[in-house]
């Protein structure tokens, strides 16, 4: 299958992500992109199923299918989650427009469980690193930090902003190795803590409106259906896309 043609042609909504949508960019930092597409229906109705995920083909793109991507969300997913609120919006349609105004519905106390996870398994790499190279990636520490105040202030007041503010400066001094680890160990344990609080006296629901978001795809899908020509130029494109590599 043509993965290429379903991010070219069929992509809803593309953001760009990492240090250039948090605000910590620095001239070296690399622009990376990530997407939405949806594969039209009649693309579902042969025995290969449309690829969930299409990395490229610029680089540092990645892409998602809507399905996947509504999937993850629901799961509160970090990654996911964040690209739904890139302050560095590239491309959206009216579908895309659609999903950005679910974004609400995506947001609940899950997030305190997989932001924490998450940063749990980066602080344990980070420590390993401490214990056998004497200090650890500084880049990685400067992002866990990062992760933890989105995850408090998305707890404390129902929204999740990206973009560090008034942060930038602290956090990338972190990033050039300038904090000494037992005082990134102390505001890292004081995040988590004030992270664990929030989630006790959080507004967001229990669980996410899967209901909500569901409504919304099966909508989007029957519409794909219904307007899409099995023939037409675009889907048949990707479809020999497939069939070429099969042979």
């Amino acid at each position: 299958m043509d993965s290429e043609a379903l991010v070219r042609d069929h992509t809803i909504y593309s953001c760009v992500m990492g240090s250039r949508a948090f605000g910590l960019a620095t001239d070296t930092s690399d622009t990376d992109r990530r997407g939405v597409f949806l594969a039209p229906t009649p693309l579902f109705w042969h025995f290969e199923k449309p690829p969930t995920h299409v990395e490229g083909p610029a680089e540092e793109q990645f892409s998602w299918e809507l399905e996947r991507f509504c999937e993850l969300a629901l799961r509160a997913n970090p990654n996911i989650l964040e690209c739904l609120h890139s302050p560095v919006v590239e491309y959206v349609d009216d579908t895309g427009r659609e999903l950005l105004a679910l974004r609400e519905a995506f947001l609940s106390r899950r997030a305190h469980e997989t932001f924490t996870r998450y940063a749990l398994g980066q602080r344990k790499k980070l420590e390993s690193d401490v214990r056998q190279h004497g200090a650890p990636r500084w880049k990685h520490a400067m992002h866990l930090l990062r992760l933890l105040m989105s995850s408090r202030d998305l707890l404390r007041t129902g929204e999740l902003t990206i973009d560090v503010g008034d942060q930038r400066e602290p956090l990338l001094a972190v990033k050039r190795g300038e904090v000494p680890w037992p005082r990134f160990e102390t505001w890292m344990t004081r995040l988590a803590a004030e992270a664990d609080e929030a989630a006790v006296h959080s507004s967001l629901p229990t669980v996410p409106d899967q209901a909500r978001v569901e409504d919304f795809l099966v909508r989007v899908r029957g519409a794909s259906a219904l307007q899409a020509d099995p023939y037409d130029e675009r889907v048949q494109g990707v479809v020999r896309g497939r069939s070429v590599r099969q042979r």
